[in-house]
């Protein structure tokens, strides 16, 4: 059976857990289902070995197992494992780490 940690991203793709925003507005207003977004940040659970130049040579990607990122809205592919979502960008999709 899979698991995240036995996810292995290839190149510079890395594997994000998303961070589920509150349900709440600032002022207590609790927001149903279908009038949430969903969150554009996450935590990297894996990343890959990193890009390919043009030369030959790697470039090791700049974040790490355990950051949490901010990524672009409609970047990346979901996918489900054991019930837990994922979903995997490629590191030009990731816009900042808190």
């Amino acid at each position: 059976m899979a698991t995240a940690t036995m996810l292995r991203p290839l190149g510079d793709r890395v594997v994000v857990k998303r961070i589920e925003e509150e349900a709440k507005t600032k002022g207590g207003i609790v927001l149903p289902d279908t009038a949430k977004e969903k969150p554009q940040k996450g935590k990297v659970i894996a990343v890959g070995s990193g890009r390919v130049l043009d030369n030959g040579t790697k470039l090791p990607l700049e974040v790490k197992e355990g950051d949490t990122v901010v990524f672009a809205k409609y970047g990346g592919t979901e996918i489900e494992i054991d019930g837990e979502e994922y979903i995997i960008l490629s590191e030009r999709d990731l816009l900042a780490v808190l």
